[in-house]
């Protein structure tokens, strides 16, 4: 028998982009999963660089994660699924922007964190390396960029901090959130709310779009009997009132909606095992955002809303403020 041998395939302009897309990537310093075939995809999106373009010839535009796919389905003819869009956003761009390869939000900073015109763009440093690949002097300019990346990182992480929220807490301590979305109505909540409904309140939990645990008292909520993770479907808020033994569960209902039936059962279910009571809390930014609700808000809970913080909507009928035993 005749020893065959392997035939090698050519690679057509469009795998040969790729691969060099992720040649790129691993000379950044990105792992294996930041320097895969959909991240080198990405990249050539947000380069707008085609198959048949040299590297000198890439852009910098301002892409949303729906542009970046619509681009690679025209482009390169890589059709992503919608439920992909998620992947890409988390698992690629969100450390592509950790990494200071690409900004978010470059005409418009402070973006909601739920904005559907959130978007991103090459770092313009990143960019002119990038664009100078396969030139003679990529090698010097490569050693120059990664020396200079640590102050670049630093500085856009300084501009992100100026752009979050501070939030007062009950104890006079402070944290951050990011700005927009629903942590303005988180930040009513902690300096309204909490200040006339729940004083001397511990605040154990503040929920963040961009960190799930902005807060989050892992240790005071295990003292009431009450374990969570990463996992669970925690409310936006959880203060306890000692003097009461309660626990307030607090919902922002600005994006995800009020305490209806089915999260009033999740929520019982999720603290279970507490020992203080559960009292269960919608704040809506206004009564007209009430109006959506009013037939989904579960009884025995109640609603704040925060153009009119003092006072309480009571979907219970027995009593005021206060927990009921199940």
């Amino acid at each position: 028998m005749s020893e065959q041998t392997a035939i090698e395939v050519p690679r057509g302009p469009r795998e040969e982009k790729i691969a060099e897309a992720q040649q790129i990537l691993n000379l950044l310093g990105f792992d294996s999963e930041r320097s895969n075939e959909r991240s080198a995809l990405v990249l050539l999106a947000l380069l707008e660089l085609a198959p048949d373009a040299e590297w000198d010839q890439a852009e910098r535009p301002m892409l949303r994660t729906v542009q970046i796919m619509q681009w690679l389905r025209d482009a390169y003819d890589k059709d992503y699924a919608p439920n992909t869009r998620e992947t890409i956003r988390r698992f690629t761009l969100k450390q592509f922007a950790e990494a200071g390869l690409v900004v978010q939000n470059p005409d418009k900073p402070d973006r909601p964190t739920n904005s559907p015109k959130w978007c991103y763009q090459i770092e313009p440093a990143a960019y002119g390396l990038i664009a100078s690949f396969k030139q003679g002097d990529f090698g010097e300019r490569l050693k120059e960029y990664l020396a200079e990346l640590p102050g670049l990182k630093d500085m856009y992480a300084r501009e992100r901090e100026m752009e979050r929220l501070p939030v007062r807490l009950p104890g006079g301590g402070e944290v951050k959130l990011s700005p927009g979305g629903q942590n303005i109505l988180i930040v009513q909540i902690i300096e309204e709310f909490c200040e006339r409904y729940t004083p001397n309140g511990e605040v154990l939990y503040i929920g963040d779009a961009d960190d799930k645990w902005a807060v989050f008292e892992t240790e005071g909520l295990a003292s009431l009997g009450v374990e969570v993770d990463s996992h669970g479907k925690m409310p936006d808020v959880v203060v306890y009132l000692r003097d009461k033994n309660w626990l307030v569960l607090i919902e922002a209902a600005s994006s995800h909606g009020p305490v209806d039936h089915i999260r009033y059962r999740e929520l019982n279910d999720l603290f279970r095992d507490s020992t203080a009571g559960l009292v269960f809390i919608s704040a809506l930014p206004s009564k007209v955002e009430l109006r959506k609700y009013l037939k989904e808000i579960a009884w025995e809970t109640d609603v704040w809303c925060a153009d009119s913080p003092t006072h309480l909507i009571h979907f219970n009928g027995e009593r005021f403020l206060g927990p009921y035993d199940n």
